[in-house]
């Protein structure tokens, strides 16, 4: 039997917690995603399948006001609040947050802090 490595590890623990976790419109779903190099965030409402908001560095608005990287925990933490001052402006007070499978740790850790720190509540 093949040893599953760490990208198939990752895909199980995501559609374990996607059974779990789903967004509606008064509470969406805060999807993070990390790459090596960006990190994503999305409010998702499930229901309809419609983004809310979403924020990244990839977004050249964002990406100006970066410093140091765009794939670390500073990076993080500036789309974290960028996201919470978004989903303010669409009139989301409390989200369901969607780790996508990743550990809690890191990157994602202070993307949430951040995000809660920002007025987000989850």
């Amino acid at each position: 039997m093949a040893k599953q490595n760490e990208q198939q590890l990752r895909e199980r623990r995501h559609l374990r917690l996607r059974q779990k976790i789903k967004g509606t419109a008064a509470r969406p779903r805060l999807c993070v995603n990390r790459t090596l190099k960006h990190i994503h965030a999305q409010l998702i409402d499930d229901v309809s399948g419609a983004t809310l908001a979403s924020a990244s560095t990839v977004q050249k608005d964002v990406a100006g006001i970066l410093t140091g990287g765009t794939g670390n925990r500073e990076a993080a933490k500036t789309i974290g609040r960028i996201i919470a001052e978004r989903a303010k402006a669409a009139g989301v007070e409390s989200a369901v947050f969607d780790r996508n499978g990743m550990k809690y740790h890191g990157a994602i850790k202070e993307l949430a802090d951040a995000a809660r720190a920002g007025g987000l509540e989850f």
